[in-house]
């Protein structure tokens, strides 16, 4: 038993700055508040998010353009009415089909 410890303890000193810095090393890469691990992540959702804002931006450029036709004219607020919301006039009957496949 007392060799096995001598042995370790010199592989110690003689390598004392290698095994410091896989320590340091492997606290900053794995357990530290910013470590790398974390880096990522972080990166990762910044990366998601600015995905989503860019497409919720399109998003955005098509409804104004659609909410502008829109309100251009009578008319086709009317049609979108219509087509959306199933809006009649009086004395209509509408009459909706479904073209949904049930297997």
């Amino acid at each position: 038993m007392k060799g096995i410890l001598t042995t370790v303890w010199a592989f110690i000193k003689k390598h004392i700055w290698i095994i410091v810095i896989v320590v340091l090393a492997l606290y900053y890469f794995v357990f530290a508040e910013n470590s790398w691990l974390v880096i990522n992540r972080l990166k990762r959702e910044l990366n998601d998010l600015n995905r989503e804002a860019a497409m919720l931006e399109n998003d955005i450029k098509q409804d104004s353009i659609e909410a502008t036709s829109l309100f251009s004219s009578k008319e086709a607020l009317e049609i979108y009415g219509r087509e959306h919301y199933y809006m009649k006039r009086p004395n209509e009957d509408i009459f909706i089909v479904n073209d949904n496949k049930k297997k």
